[in-house]
């Protein structure tokens, strides 16, 4: 998704009008916008609010980027930006926590850009495989991933099904989650999520 030379021809294509274009580098994006955003624990109208300023942002001045590469780092820069005005607006810090008004934070480097661009596209295909699910792995594993964690006995109680085999369902589940194509070759321990918390019994 980090690819260059795939960034400037998506950019190119949306210069010369191409719709389908502009929708698909939204797509590629949206998910690096979303997981910058959820760093500052903002609610969803915020976020929303962030990512609709983004990408209109976006529309403006896409074609002055120096190079269609770039356009990574202009989205990670652009994304704190607007955070911090929503903060401020808000008024959910202390002035003093927040750089000046109208100065925009400084360019991420490219390591941090890749990294996130990386926990993004994670983040994204275990949405997306998550979503696939069948409703039944689906409750149980949302309810296994509560925060703090649920006991088997509650969970047992809220889902009609006995304490002792929620174990071997949430086994079941996750396997069904990693043979998701969403996730294939970015699971790394294939023994155990790593969204998924052990719960108390």
């Amino acid at each position: 998704m980090s690819d260059g030379s795939s960034v400037s021809a998506l950019v190119a294509r949306i210069s010369g009008g191409d719709q389908e274009a502009w929708n698909e580098l939204v797509e590629r994006y949206s998910p690096l916008v979303w997981s910058i955003c959820q760093r500052y624990q903002l609610s969803r109208q915020d976020i929303d609010d962030v990512s609709q300023s983004v990408w209109l942002l976006l529309v403006e001045n896409i074609a002055s980027l120096r190079t269609a590469a770039a356009l990574p780092g202009w989205l990670s820069t652009t994304t704190r930006h607007e955070i911090f005005r929503v903060l401020r607006v808000a008024h959910r810090h202390e002035h003093d926590d927040l750089p000046p008004d109208g100065q925009i934070p400084g360019d991420a480097d490219a390591a941090t850009i890749e990294e996130e661009l990386i926990v993004a596209e994670r983040n994204a295909a275990l949405r997306a495989a998550f979503a696939e699910l069948q409703p039944h792995c689906h409750d149980l594993l949302s309810l296994l991933m509560s925060d703090p964690p649920l006991a088997y006995a509650h969970i047992s109680t809220m889902l009609g099904i006995p304490v002792g085999s929620i174990g071997p369902k949430r086994s079941r589940c996750l396997d069904h989650l990693r043979r998701s194509p969403h996730l294939a070759g970015i699971i790394n321990q294939p023994a155990r999520h790593p969204g998924v918390k052990e719960t108390r019994r």
